[in-house]
């Protein structure tokens, strides 16, 4: 994950969610968003 830019990590997670992936990625994918302290501009990620 600490490879992934900012930009890449939000864009990977709102394609997962768009495509239904595995939720257990997903959720590795929002708890690194959490860890990074990222915003998002559309408030969709929910904690």
């Amino acid at each position: 994950m600490a490879m992934l830019t900012d930009e890449m990590l939000l864009e990977s997670y709102f394609m997962a969610t768009e495509l239904n992936l595995d939720r257990e990625f997903i959720a590795l994918l929002l708890a690194e968003i959490h860890r990074r302290e990222l915003n998002t501009s559309d408030g969709s990620i929910l904690h």
